[in-house]
């Protein structure tokens, strides 16, 4: 994250309090990650604010201010990892009201919810402002930013020298995410295993917020926008705007910036109103309505990037991807009037796990994530399954494929063009996928057509079918072969292929009326490959719940097909269009969406390049 600096009134403690134990240091990081977090509601408020058209420049620089922010929240998680922590942010804490002061720091600091303006810059710039030459590492109470990173370098450095680096970082290395899980064009994000990776990681975050060597405007890296160009610190981004002025080589802090003019357009700002509240609106309202949405959708990106953080590092591309659905959302209550010529705005609260859409709790489940992945928890195993068919192309069986390696939460790709099929990359966000679910909410029994033979009557939900083609033998169809079912064989050949039918659009029982008889199958989700490298459903199977966006069950059943081509008329059931589109799982086209200049520009919300 970035630093702040130059306070030169700030009254200095001293002697500073130390990092003195491993508990000392797990903690001191664990605000680390607090105070990262704190700055992200405010500055997507400003960005949000910002009318790209007309300001695509301040929209650049707090984009990348943004951007650079979620790198370091990822390395302060990384560091509290490496020496056995847990990461903790899915916490009523993190979204304290706003104005708020920033975690453990300087208590005459104060973040609010502001649109872009003056006021808005001078609290970026005080948050972000350099650490004075010679100030001491500060523990708590910091002064700024720097000066708490440094103490957190103390700490580190002291506890090496008296228990050596093998004690200090005893942490899992799967927990640690890298640039494999978030792709950027923001900084290193390092994988810490030792005193000089975690070193390298607090440098990060330094020299991003403060500029290198504490007395340069420069971060070290390429510009976020424009890798043609330098990148100066968050201190002098900001400086920059609020100067009109971009810094150029041999500029100083004390020149401060001469370069090429840099424009920013106040009348293309929206004037949201300050610090909102849901409290503002009466329960129903249009406004609250829009914010306790917003708020569902935050609170469920924090979640992720908990489960990120602790053993499911892939979910940090889905954390990223959800992220845009936020800028939506916020546009759009920032074009309801809100009194005295304001807007409406995002308020960050916190919303319990227990009122949200869909549990947290440790059952196995599937969620489906509005306009994007499956979210499965629990462990619940994952193979490949290929269908075997005759040489006359007739379904026989299904054989099962290789165990495909997960996390206890994953999240598989169902707008069809992940690059990393079938898990989620996060594409999703950057190709606008629609997933409007328009699956049949009545009872599956209501839905059934029946057809008795002789010793078995079966039950059919057309809604259910995805053409695996189990239903139809041979020579007939098996509404056709219940004719002849006095023939045993012919009613097991029946019952064979009905067990078969991985939707349960297919069932029966051995009478009209009686129980429907199912196939023994484990819960387990199963990536179903048809003829020709056809690539089909996602099999669900044993009664695992798949829970809808907006919370709803699904009706638990012993099987059911999960849509994964993006294409369904009944997402996120499976309604067969894999077939008519020829879906198949070669990797998605090369262009990296953290990496496309036009998707810059289009959501320029910095998350663009963490997918």
């Amino acid at each position: 994250m970035n630093h702040p600096g130059q306070n030169q009134h700030a009254v200095v403690p001293a002697t500073p309090a130390r990092i003195a134990t491993l508990d000392d240091l797990r903690e001191h990081l664990q605000w680390a990650i607090e105070l990262e977090h704190a700055t992200l509601p405010p500055y997507l408020c400003a960005l949000y604010s910002l009318d790209p058209r007309r300001n695509p420049e301040a929209v650049g620089v707090v984009a990348s201010v943004f951007t650079e922010e979620m790198l370091h929240l990822a390395l302060a998680a990384n560091l509290l990892n490496a020496i056995g922590g847990h990461p903790r942010l899915d916490l009523p804490r993190m979204l304290q009201p706003h104005p708020r002061r920033l975690p453990h720091g300087d208590r005459t600091l104060e973040l609010s919810l502001l649109p872009f303006g003056p006021e808005a810059l001078d609290v970026f710039l005080r948050l972000e402002r350099p650490a004075p030459p010679g100030a001491p590492a500060e523990s708590d109470g910091y002064e700024t930013i720097g000066q708490f990173y440094a103490a957190i370098e103390d700490g580190l450095r002291r506890l090496c020298d008296e228990l050596g680096e093998e004690e200090v970082f005893r942490g899992d290395p799967g927990r640690q995410v890298t640039n494999v899980h978030f792709r950027n064009t923001a900084g290193r994000l390092t994988a810490v295993a030792d005193l000089a990776s975690a070193l390298a990681a607090l440098e990060v975050i330094v020299e991003q917020g403060e500029g290198t060597a504490r007395g340069e405007v420069w971060d070290g890296d390429p510009d976020v926008h424009h890798p043609d160009r330098d990148e100066v610190a968050h201190y002098y981004r900001f400086q920059e705007l609020r100067a009109g002025r971009r810094y150029r080589r041999g500029d100083t802090p004390h020149s401060g910036p001469t370069g090429e003019p840099i424009g920013v357009d106040l009348d293309g700002v929206r004037p949201m109103r300050r610090d909102p509240r849901l409290a503002d609106h009466a329960p129903g309202s249009a406004i609250r309505t829009a914010q306790e949405e917003f708020n569902h959708t935050y609170c469920a990106i924090l979640h992720l990037l908990e489960q990120a953080f602790n053993g499911s590092p892939r979910m940090l591309a889905v954390a990223t991807g959800t992220m845009y659905g936020l800028k939506a959302q916020a546009e759009a209550l920032m074009r309801m009037p809100d009194g005295e010529g304001t807007t409406a705005g995002p308020t960050f609260e916190y919303v319990p796990p227990e009122l949200r859409r869909w549990s947290i709790g440790d059952q196995r489940r599937i969620v489906v994530l509005p306009d994007g992945p499956y979210l499965v928890y629990g462990g619940v195993p994952l193979s490949r399954k290929r269908k075997i068919v005759s040489a006359g192309g007739d379904a026989l069986t299904w054989k099962t494929g290789e165990a495909l390696p997960t996390e206890e939460t994953y999240a598989l790709c169902r707008c069809g063009r992940s690059g990393s099929k079938p898990f989620c990359d996060g594409t999703h966000a950057v190709i606008g996928f629609d997933g409007t679910e328009n699956a049949v909410t009545r009872p599956y029994e209501e839905l059934q057509h029946v057809h008795d033979g002789i010793g078995i009557s079966a039950q059919r939900v057309g809604e259910l079918c995805i053409h695996a083609a189990f239903c139809i033998g041979r020579t007939r169809p098996i509404a056709k072969m219940l004719d002849d079912t006095g023939d045993s064989d012919v009613r097991s050949n029946i019952m064979g292929r009905i067990d078969h039918c991985p939707s349960g659009s297919y069932s029966y029982a051995l009478e009209r009326g009686g129980e429907t008889i199912e196939p023994d199958l484990p819960q387990a989700i199963s990536v179903l490959e048809e003829e020709d490298g056809l690539a089909s459903a996602l099999w669900v199977t044993g009664g695992v719940p798949v829970l809808r966006a907006d919370g709803r069950p699904l009706e638990t059943r012993n099987r059911m097909t999960l849509c994964r081509c993006g294409h369904s008329a009944g997402k996120p059931l499976c309604d067969g269009t894999h077939r008519e589109i020829h879906f198949r799982e070669e990797a998605a086209p090369a262009t990296a969406p953290a990496d496309e200049a036009a998707a810059a520009k289009e959501a320029p919300t910095g998350q663009e390049r963490a997918a």
